[in-house]
């Protein structure tokens, strides 16, 4: 009896290191402007080809602009970065997806919308939200610049094979609980570090209901519980999703995967290093407080108690509270806000802004509040307009911004001011993680829409 991780992990075994790690094949490997340029550099100074070409694709999206993306880069490293990918990618022979580009957009976006991620695949990339791909059934995790390197020379990677642990949520999620509140859940109830050393599978029918979007999400943050990746098992909502695009399989081959892919799931009675379990029931909206994504709660509950807290955490807790300006037993409901950030790998899809128009049509953006609406990428972009969307932004007081991984991690131009509190859809809310000493809320696109029209936290079921 095997998991799903098992399965997919030992079909890409190359070789055994006798008492050591595996050689394990990768068949795709994502790359893009920050993590690559050292790698490529490595493999010319000691005269080694790239492999395998063809199995490398490569977008601009960590520190392009999200604004006027058809004229020339005014930041300097931004645009030393972009020059530097675009001449390797040549040189090398690899499909390069640059700005202006119709499927150019945030790396983790646009390999599964391409059809490019794949159930049972091995997927790696310079970057820890590498997990996203997981929620097709494939093995997907973030690696090092030296990896990359590896990866570019051999197309395979030394690994010791991780543990395997499975999160159950079964049940009827609450009005308003949407997937990015099921994983800040999660992550808020096992911690950061539950998942050190495991692949993740997420199970139960709160997951088998989900869209593929939805799916992405939760998949994205396994990385914040210190998981090396998550994984969902594939399934028709899996095929239908990848059906009829650009670089999925066609005719008799799509029917021969598909038949592939339906063995993946994992085995009755297969076994688990580590397993836990949650009641839908139990997950409202949620929000955090602190500066890592397990500091969340109920966005209608109070910030924890300090005393409920061992002694070996108070400290953390209360440096992160002190950081964000908040006390314990503290509600953050009507606490006023400065930003608000729709976007990131985690939740720049179409799904994620036909929530956020679907809320704020008919409404206003508060004028105290400045709102990026940042989407994935240019298909989804383009799909924006199409449907209206971009107009109903307008006609609320947001603007529909140009794609890129934008005010995640502020490397790029859209910063969010020191002590301004931001509500955003990305992963994480480290310190200065969106701009240097900026105040993170991490939250679903539903709940960010609303603290952008009330210029404040609110319980998205009263509003």
């Amino acid at each position: 009896m095997k998991t799903l991780f098992d399965k997919v992990w030992d079909a890409h075994v190359v070789s055994q290191v006798e008492n050591g790690p595996q050689v394990i094949y990768i068949d795709k490997h994502l790359i893009h402007e920050v993590t690559s340029p050292q790698a490529f550099a490595e493999l010319e100074a000691r005269n080694i080809p790239v492999f395998r070409p063809n199995q490398i694709v490569a977008t601009a999206d960590h520190n392009v602009p999200t604004i006027d993306q058809d004229k020339p880069i005014t930041e300097p490293l931004s645009k030393q970065q972009l020059e530097q990918l675009a001449i390797n990618c040549k040189k090398n022979n690899i499909s390069f997806y640059g700005l202006g580009h119709p499927y150019q957009g945030i790396i983790h976006i646009i390999s599964p919308e391409l059809g490019i991620t794949q159930p049972g695949m091995s997927l790696v990339c310079g970057d820890s939200h590498t997990s996203t791909h997981g929620a097709f059934g494939a093995i997907a995790f973030g690696i090092g610049t030296s990896q990359v390197a590896q990866v570019f020379a051999s197309q395979c990677l030394l690994m010791n094979k991780p543990k395997s642990m499975r999160v159950t949520v079964n049940g009827k999620l609450n009005p308003n609980v949407q997937p990015k509140d099921v994983i800040l859940y999660i992550i808020s109830k096992i911690g950061t570090n539950s998942g050190t050393g495991y692949f993740c599978e997420y199970a139960g029918d709160v997951f088998e209901n989900m869209s593929m979007e939805g799916r992405m999400t939760v998949c994205n943050m396994s990385i914040e519980m210190g998981a090396r990746g998550g994984m969902i098992a594939p399934d028709q909502t899996t095929f239908d999703y990848l059906k009829g695009r650009e670089f999925a399989p066609k005719g008799e081959e799509w029917e021969q995967k598909v038949a592939y892919w339906k063995t993946l799931p994992t085995d009755e009675g297969a076994v688990f290093d580590k397993e836990v379990e949650f009641d839908a029931a139990d997950i409202q909206p949620m929000i955090t407080f602190g500066t890592n994504p397990g500091m969340g709660i109920a966005v209608n509950d109070v910030i924890p108690s300090k005393d409920s807290l061992s002694e070996n955490e108070k400290d953390s807790f209360e440096k992160s509270l002190k950081y964000m300006g908040f006390k314990d037993n503290q509600s953050i409901i009507n606490y006023p806000i400065d930003y608000v950030f729709i976007g990131s790998c985690t939740n720049a899809r179409i799904e994620d802004l036909r929530t956020v128009a679907n809320y704020v049509k008919g409404k206003q953006r508060n004028e105290n509040v400045v709102a990026w609406i940042v989407p994935g990428s240019k298909q989804v972009e383009k799909q924006a307009i199409e449907e209206g969307l971009d107009k109903i932004f307008e006609e609320a007081g947001f603007k529909l911004r140009e794609p890129g991984c934008s005010a995640c991690l502020a490397m790029n131009e859209d910063k969010v001011p020191e002590g301004k509190y931001c509500v955003s859809t990305s992963n994480r809310n480290f310190e200065g993680r969106q701009g240097p000493n900026s105040r993170t809320l991490l939250a679903s696109p539903l709940l960010a829409a609303a603290a952008a029209v009330h210029g404040k936290i609110v319980d998205i079921n009263q509003n």
